[in-house]
């Protein structure tokens, strides 16, 4: 009989922590992600050699004991970069996805909120950009800005935005006719302080997955935009720029485009299952399952 009880007394953060937690592969994508981000910050301690390195003497060698994932057409350690490169993608996919929560979240609760010519505005705005391919109107704005890591984390900002306004401005109707936002509105509160305070607090739950899921997809994208140029620039080392060094040896070295390209396949399917556990875990209707 005491069981029950205790559930019934657990906060939804808690309930919801639980069930994250029994999600295995959730579970296994976060363990993932932790040891790329640990890989990332501890880069320049447990890389085994500069990656900016060159020897005209270790050219294109296989993977050994000495080159766990061998050497480049510049005789680059191809570890290293790897390793290294995992800075660039993970700073990109999380740098973007913060960059389009700021630009999409206020203005999708002012659309909510506010109705009228601003909500419709925005939502053409958005909708004309959701009509062009995302990855086609990232490259369209990063060969606008130039050629540089800064410049493609701004274009994928700008271009996933349209996502987070929908969404919050979804959430924002949604609330707009709940008695808790129509007593605050009684009150005088303005349409800011509701959003702030009252509606943005009860939307972050779904913000979290849709973030988790377009990190995944952030990192693709400058994984591609690196690929074509408009990225990180060589001979800094990116995932992206080394498949774009690697295309011209598939053949006789293929370790340099498998190592580049399974890393980000791991990191990618790591966030995708990151984000099912989150909206399995956060789905309100798991507590009355």
């Amino acid at each position: 009989m005491n069981a029950p009880t205790i559930a019934m007394g657990e906060s939804p953060a808690r309930r919801a922590l639980k069930r994250f937690f029994r999600h295995k592969l959730a579970v296994f994508g976060l363990v993932v992600v932790v040891a790329f981000v640990l890989i990332a910050l501890l880069a320049p301690f447990i890389a085994p050699y500069d990656p900016l390195q060159t020897s005209w003497t270790r050219i294109r060698k296989p993977p050994s004991a000495e080159h766990w994932f061998g050497t480049d057409e510049n005789g680059r350690d191809v570890l290293s970069r790897v390793i290294w490169g995992a800075r660039a993608s993970l700073m990109a996919g999380v740098i973007s996805v913060l960059g389009a929560l700021f630009i999409g979240v206020p203005l999708g609760l002012l659309a909510g909120l506010i109705g009228g010519w601003v909500d419709g505005l925005i939502s053409r705005v958005a909708d004309a950009m959701l009509s062009v391919p995302f990855l086609i109107l990232a490259i369209a704005l990063a060969a606008f800005l130039g050629p540089a890591l800064e410049n493609a984390m701004l274009a994928i900002a700008i271009t996933a935005s349209p996502v987070f306004v929908r969404l919050a401005r979804g959430m924002a109707l949604d609330a707009k006719s709940t008695d808790w936002v129509e007593a605050a509105r009684a009150l005088g509160n303005p349409p800011w302080r509701i959003g702030l305070f009252h509606v943005l607090p009860n939307i972050i739950p779904p913000l979290l997955v849709q973030a988790s899921l377009a990190i995944a997809e952030a990192i693709i994208a400058e994984a591609s935009l690196s690929f074509l140029g408009l990225g990180q620039q060589p001979p800094a080392p990116s995932w992206g720029s080394m498949l774009n060094s690697a295309q011209r040896f598939l053949t006789q070295a293929p370790w340099l485009s498998i190592m580049p390209g399974l890393a980000i396949f791991v990191v990618v399917l790591a966030f995708n299952l990151v984000g099912d556990g989150l909206r399995d875990a956060l789905d309100p209707r798991a507590d009355r399952k």
